[in-house]
């Protein structure tokens, strides 16, 4: 019996709470803090420049339609506003890709912004040939 008496008399303490002491971070003034700005986003390139597509003479070429075509073309616009790796997605007439390649790298944008400094970016363009 004195056993059971001594094990429940060292137990009691455990059942009272202890008291959390919460300590103050140490303040280390050698670690600067980080600012981090907040970004006003993208803001888009704007067409500025455009170039008309040279079309060969009548009867050179299959002309896909009558009225015109329609031709999507990738490409980069750097800092600067100029074309980069332009390619053609979908081509409405593969014998005009190149004439609409070259009157692509003749456009000239404003370059697309990331705060206040221009970024390059990649657009998709749908453009149209008229006949």
């Amino acid at each position: 019996m004195r056993r059971i008496l001594a094990a429940s008399l060292l137990l009691i303490p455990s059942l009272f709470p202890a008291a959390a002491v919460a300590s103050t971070p140490n303040a280390d003034s050698s670690v600067p803090t980080r600012v981090r700005p907040i970004s006003t986003g993208v803001t888009d390139p704007i067409l500025l420049k455009t170039a008309e597509v040279e079309l060969p003479p009548a009867g050179r070429f299959d002309q896909p339609t009558l009225n015109d075509a329609e031709f999507v073309v990738e490409l980069n616009v750097d800092r600067f506003g100029k074309p980069q790796d332009i390619q053609i997605v979908d081509s409405a007439n593969p014998e005009l890709d190149q004439r609409v390649i070259d009157a692509v790298r003749q456009f000239r944008w404003r370059p697309a912004m990331l705060d206040t400094q221009a970024i390059p970016l990649d657009l998709t363009l749908k453009v149209k040939v008229q006949f």
